[in-house]
Order: structure tokens, then C-alpha cells, then sequence
């Protein structure tokens, strides 16, 4: 396996936004609470440098967190500690600590070799490679730059190759979505259209009890929407309720209701 250059480039782009964007925060701004719950801007960067730390082969941290009513999984409970363990310093001491590791992991990422991004390991996803493993940090390092970018109303990093890779990975769900949640009956065309600032257009057909991405036809139901809206849905960050303005449907209302209701596909 060669090394991955263009999903290290894309990576250090987002942790290239991320910085500008964080550089000048005041303190009420780190303290802002995010669309996820118990997280404040501070504790998104926060889980973004333990990440990173722990990729870099130091130990976590012993410290243990108290509350973990937002807990899901061991992997939110790793989080949490981590995050808690940073909660009493100020924005600026976690960002400063969030530079040192970027810069130490952006200096392996651009020299070592290419049997360094082969190797097996666990990722999220299942059994990988470490290639396959950047393939989700792109999207987790983007989707939480547009957390912070959304709760703080400072837009941008949102129409350029990470956005468009995540989005990516976000589709990949749609016929789940469209199928096993939305009900949607055999014989079904569904099309989702994105308007920008990523634009693209998905079909996911129906037959035979299943759905699957498919290159053209008539849709039985379109819905159309925002790209930004797109991610926010698809991750969790927020939910679909009938007559959200920001999303079209057209044809079979119902079913894209039902579709849009079940969209969500990341915790």
C-alpha cells in the first residue's frame, strides 16, 4: 500500500481550518456548548487532541470522569475522561495542547513510509488498515470543525474536498435509511438532491426487499436539501420534524418523512 496523500492532505486541511478558526476565541466562546450533549467548544478540541494523542502512542489519561450520562459506548466513555480530565483549563491551554500534538502528528504524518499507513489495526468501522482508519479521521475531524462552526455562527470549511469526503461516507447509509427505516416499498425511487455547498444527487431504488444506490430513473419521492442541514441530520447534531423549512419533499410526502425521520446514521 502507498501512502494515502490525499487523505493526509485533506486532514491537515481541516486541522489547518480548525486553527484559524480557534485561534481567536475568547473564553465564553471555548465554554459554548455544542449540539453534543455535555460538549462545549473546549471539550470538541478536547476529544479532537486525545485522538491524536492516543495515535501517537501516549497513554491516556487515569483521571476519571464522574458524570457519563451521555455515554453510549466505551468508546464515549474513553472520550469522556479525556475530556473531563481537560474541563477546569481554559480554552487557550486545551488549543495550545491541541497544537503540540497536531504539529508532532502532522510531522509523522508526512514522513514516515508506507508500511506505517498498512498496518492492521481496529478501526470504528471494523478490522483495517491505518489508510482506512484516515478515512474516518478526515470525516470525524470535519464533522467536529462544523460542530463548533455552527454552535459559534462562524460558517466556512464547508464546500471543499474533506466536506465533500464526508458527505461521502454519510450516503453510504442512504439505502439503510431509505429501506430499513423509511419503509420505503419495493418498486420505490427515491432522490435526494444536495444544493450546495456540496452539490451532488443520490437515487436509491427498492426491489426485492432491498434498497441500493442506483445511476438514474423516475423518483417516486425527491428531497432536497442544504448540504450543511445534510450533515447536521445525518450525524445527530440535529433532527427532522414535518414542515422543517429547510427541507423539500416532493412526490410521496409520507415516505420522505418517514426517510427524513430516520436519518440520522452517526452518534
Amino acid at each position: 500500500m502507498s501512502r494515502p496523500t490525499h487523505l493526509v492532505d485533506m486532514l491537515l486541511g481541516v486541522w489547518d481550518s480548525i486553527d484559524a478558526l480557534c485561534s481567536p476565541l475568547s473564553e465564553s466562546q471555548w465554554k459554548t456548548l455544542t449540539e453534543c450533549p455535555g460538549w462545549t467548544v473546549q471539550d470538541t478540541v478536547s476529544h479532537l487532541l486525545s485522538s491524536e494523542l492516543g495515535l501517537h502512542g501516549e497513554p491516556p489519561t487515569s483521571h476519571r470522569a464522574t458524570d457519563l450520562s451521555n455515554v453510549k459506548n466505551p468508546i464515549g466513555e474513553f472520550n469522556e475522561h479525556e475530556i473531563d480530565f481537560r474541563r477546569s483549563r481554559s480554552g487557550a491551554e486545551v488549543f495550545a495542547e491541541w497544537q503540540q500534538i497536531s504539529r508532532r502528528r502532522r510531522h509523522t504524518l508526512t514522513t514516515e513510509d508506507d508500511e506505517y499507513f498498512a498496518r492492521e489495526m481496529m478501526t470504528p468501522t471494523g478490522p483495517g488498515t491505518f489508510a482506512d482508519f484516515l478515512h474516518i479521521r478526515v470525516m470525524d475531524a470535519w464533522v467536529h470543525e462544523q460542530d463548533i462552526r455552527r454552535v459559534l455562527q462562524l460558517p466556512g470549511n464547508d464546500g471543499g474536498i474533506a466536506a465533500e469526503h464526508s458527505i461521502g461516507r454519510f450516503v453510504r447509509s442512504l439505502p439503510m435509511v431509505v429501506g430499513k427505516r423509511g419503509k420505503a416499498p419495493d418498486g420505490s425511487l427515491v432522490q435526494v438532491n444536495l444544493t450546495g455547498p456540496v452539490v451532488k444527487s443520490f437515487l436509491i431504488a427498492t426491489n426485492g426487499g432491498k434498497a441500493s444506490h442506483v445511476d438514474s430513473g423516475t423518483p417516486t419521492c425527491t428531497i432536497s436539501l442544504d448540504s450543511n442541514t445534510y450533515a447536521a441530520l445525518a450525524c445527530g447534531r440535529q433532527f427532522f420534524a414535518p414542515n422543517d423549512a429547510r427541507v423539500t419533499i416532493s412526490g410521496d410526502v409520507a415516505l420522505g418523512e418517514r426517510i427524513m425521520a430516520g436519518f440520522n446514521v452517526m452518534i
